[in-house]
């Protein structure tokens, strides 16, 4: 059985979307709240070499943007993991874990296609 896992923030609303739609499509799946279910390192770890730190670093949100410029600049990978260890609102979401594979955000034609729905 295949397992079906959304990562996010409950209260954004691409979250929101994203569950709106898995629940229309009758695909189950289970919601991993960072905030209240927390991140493991390795997890992180693992979904930055899959998907790109660069990708999952949320650079346009607040949190970001309130880092002090020689942080921003001194960005690496290993500083952007702990950065978003420390302050979770700093990983994009939603990240969708399905079929053995990670994919970062939602957009209904890509849902459709990787999980042959129309």
């Amino acid at each position: 059985m295949n397992t079906t896992t959304i990562f996010g923030i409950k209260n954004c609303d691409t979250i929101k979307k994203a569950q709106k739609w898995l629940t229309t499509q009758d695909i189950s799946f289970t919601f991993h709240d960072y905030r209240k279910d927390g991140i493991e390192h390795q997890w992180l770890v693992n979904v930055c070499k899959e998907l790109g730190w660069q990708n999952v670093l949320n650079k346009r949100g607040t949190t970001f943007r309130q880092l002090d410029d020689s942080t921003k600049e001194a960005m690496d990978e290993s500083l952007a993991i702990k950065c978003m260890l420390d302050a979770p609102a700093m990983i994009k979401r939603p990240i969708l874990y399905t079929n053995g594979n990670y994919y970062l955000g939602f957009k209904q034609t890509d849902y459709e296609t990787l999980f042959g729905k129309s």
